[in-house]
C-alpha cells in the first residue's frame, strides 16, 4: 500500500506527463521503461497525500538524489547523540546540498560509519570495514517504510571509477552500487515537508533551510546550483522551491552513467503545493537541459488552473 492516494485529476496531469516525454525517448531511440516520476499533493485537512506515478518501484542508480538521505542521516544521529555537532560537520553538510559535493558527502559518511576510503585492507579488517559501511542502510531499514525496499546507501559518491576499499566494497556489495526508487525519494521529501514523527521540528527546518533554492540567486545559472537544466528551471516567477537534482554522465561504468534526475517540492505563486520527483536514463536524456524544466512547467501549469483549497 502506497503512502498516498491515487486521484484522477493528478492522474490526468500525469497522462500529460507521459504524453510529453514518450515521444522524446522515442525519437532517441532510449526505452521508455527508463522514464519514472511520482507526483504528490498534500491531503486534504491532514489527511493522506494524493498522487500519482510511473513506475514508483524502478530502482535506479540514484546520482546525487542520495545526498538528502545521508543529510537526514545526520540529523538523526546528531538526535540521538551518535554524531557530534561540529563546524565542519555543519559546513559539508551545507555544501552536500548547495552545491552537491561529493567531497563533503563522503565526509559525513566517514562520520556516520566509521570508515575511510583509501588502500587495501586485509580480508578480517575488510570485512569488518564492509559492515560499518552498512550503517546508513541500518538507519533507513529502521524506519520501517515500506517504500524504502530494495533501495541501497552503502557506497560513497564518486564522479568516475573506484579504487581500493572503495572497488572492493563495490564489488562485494549484493546490489552493487548506491540505489533509490522514486517512490522512496518521494516518501522521504513527504517526510521532510510534512507533518513528520521523522525528527524534531528544528532539525526538519535544518534539512528545508538546506534545500531551498532561490531562483534569483546570482548562482541559479551555475550547474551545481541545480536549477538551470532541472525541474524548478522554469517555473512562474514567484515559486518557491525545494529540491536536490544529480546529473551522472560518462563514469566508466554502464551501471550508473548518463543518468539525470531531481526531486522538487514547489508552492505555486497562487499557493498550490506539490512534491515532483523524476527518475531518467540514457545519454540524449541526460545531456538535455531542457527536458527536466518543460516536466516541472507541466505540472506547474496544470496545477495553477486548479485553486489551492481544491488542488
Amino acid at each position: 500500500m502506497s503512502f498516498f492516494i491515487e486521484t484522477a485529476e493528478l492522474q490526468r496531469i500525469g497522462a500529460l506527463i507521459e504524453a510529453h516525454a514518450a515521444p522524446i525517448y522515442a525519437a532517441r531511440g532510449i526505452p521508455f521503461e527508463q522514464f519514472a516520476y511520482v507526483l504528490i499533493q498534500p491531503g486534504k485537512d491532514g489527511g493522506k497525500p494524493r498522487g500519482a506515478a510511473l513506475r514508483a518501484n524502478w530502482r535506479a542508480y540514484p546520482c546525487s538524489l542520495v545526498k538528502v538521505f545521508h543529510l537526514v542521516a545526520a540529523q538523526l544521529r546528531l538526535e540521538d547523540g551518535r554524531l557530534s555537532a561540529h563546524g565542519e560537520l555543519d559546513r559539508a553538510m551545507r555544501d552536500m546540498i548547495l552545491w552537491s559535493s561529493n567531497s563533503a558527502t563522503n565526509y559525513i559518511i566517514d562520520l556516520l560509519t566509521g570508515t575511510t576510503g583509501d588502500t587495501l585492507l586485509n580480508e578480517q579488517d575488510m570485512n569488518a570495514w564492509c559492515e560499518r559501511r552498512e550503517e546508513v542502510n541500518r538507519i533507513f531499514a529502521g524506519l520501517g517504510w515500506p517504500e524504502l525496499a530494495g533501495i541501497n546507501l552503502n557506497q560513497k559518491l564518486m564522479d568516475d571509477l573506484r579504487y581500493g576499499r572503495e572497488k572492493v566494497a563495490l564489488d562485494r556489495s549484493p546490489t552493487g552500487h548506491n540505489c533509490l526508487t522514486p517512490i522512496a525519494m518521494a516518501r522521504l521529501m513527504h517526510e521532510i515537508f510534512g507533518e513528520s514523527a521523522l525528527l524534531p521540528p528544528a532539525r526538519l527546518a535544518v534539512i528545508r533551510d538546506h534545500l531551498a533554492r532561490d531562483a534569483n540567486d546570482p548562482d541559479r545559472g551555475r550547474g551545481a546550483y541545480q536549477l538551470l537544466g532541472y525541474l524548478g528551471d522554469a517555473l512562474p516567477g514567484g515559486t518557491q522551491i525545494w529540491s536536490k537534482a544529480g546529473r551522472t554522465r560518462w563514469l566508466g561504468d554502464d551501471r550508473a552513467s548518463f543518468r539525470r534526475h531531481d526531486t522538487l517540492r514547489a508552492i505555486l505563486p497562487a499557493g498550490q503545493e506539490f512534491l515532483l520527483t523524476v527518475f531518467t536514463q540514457g545519454e540524449a536524456i541526460a545531456e538535455d537541459d531542457g527536458f527536466l524544466p518543460a516536466i516541472g512547467a507541466l505540472v506547474a501549469a496544470e496545477l495553477a488552473t486548479l485553486a489551492p483549497e481544491s488542488q
